[in-house]
């Protein structure tokens, strides 16, 4: 296997440090985002949806930081450089909702000037530790490849969360009819950056096509999913049951843990068989 780079893993063990931040604020403190935040959030639902998605992402850098070879790690790098590149892209769009007048509390500037330095040097830092990474030197490994029904479902959500989040993106206005609560324009973006995040993750899985190199999305999927379950047990009062909006955002978020716990019973068996042989 190729060796991942200790810069790479360092690298990837502060951005989870700081994404578990970002959804202590958001998950903590719900409603007192004016404060503690970098912009304010009026639906604790939006609040806790994205502090879910921070606190799984943690798990996909820690993944990431701790796998054994590149294969595995490369997952977790390619996806949160799309995620910080397209966020920084929100924020300059957006900049003028961000705490940074002198009319807002000390701690939301503080915390909006630490936003935008992530931001702004993550993605540069991904991208000079991808060309570190790529003069590393490769040895061969071998691949097990997933079953065929698990690669569809994989490309399925790949498909969905891509498309959805794309149409946050470029029409946040028209697109958040079909959420399942109301956003705001920057809302709605910050909320498809995070969804093209996973399509991105889900859509490299499908291509790697490896049990073992998929592990670090079957860990973030699941924990996605408690996550946003737990979310919903919070504030689901947010979301019109009687809507097919609801139900669709439920059965996405079944359709993640169906994938997920598919991936980590793949592993998991794998690594059982790898014990017997020793």
């Amino acid at each position: 296997m190729t060796p991942v780079t200790g810069a790479m893993r360092r690298l990837l063990v502060t951005a989870a440090v700081l994404v578990f931040l970002a959804g202590f604020q958001l998950t903590v403190f719900p409603t007192r985002t004016a404060d503690w935040f970098a912009w304010t959030i009026d639906v604790p639902m939006t609040a806790v949806f994205l502090g879910a998605a921070y606190w799984a992402s943690a798990v996909l850098e820690v993944a990431g930081a701790r796998a054994a070879g590149w294969g595995r790690a490369r997952l977790t790098v390619w996806a949160v450089l799309v995620f910080t590149t397209l966020t920084l892209a929100v924020t300059l769009l957006h900049l003028d909702r961000f705490h940074l007048g002198a009319e807002h509390p000390a701690t939301a500037r503080a915390v909006t000037w630490g936003w935008l330095a992530i931001y702004a040097g993550v993605p540069v830092l991904m991208v000079l530790g991808l060309v570190r990474q790529s003069r590393t030197p490769a040895r061969a490994e071998g691949v097990r490849r997933l079953p065929r029904t698990l690669r569809v479902l994989l490309g399925g959500l790949a498909a969905v969360l891509l498309v959805s989040g794309v149409a946050l993106l470029l029409a946040p206005e028209w697109a958040a009819g079909g959420w399942a609560w109301p956003l705001t324009p920057l809302t709605g973006r910050a909320v498809g950056a995070w969804l093209v995040g996973l399509g991105w993750a889900a859509g490299h899985a499908y291509v790697i096509d490896d049990t073992d190199d998929v592990g670090p999305l079957g860990l973030t999927g699941a924990a996605f999913v408690v996550l946003e379950a737990g979310a919903l047990l919070r504030y689901g009062d947010a979301l019109d049951w009687s809507g097919w909006q609801a139900v669709a955002y439920v059965a996405g978020l079944g359709w993640i843990g169906v994938v997920s716990t598919w991936i980590l019973l793949l592993r998991a068996g794998g690594a059982a068989a790898r014990g017997r042989s020793r």
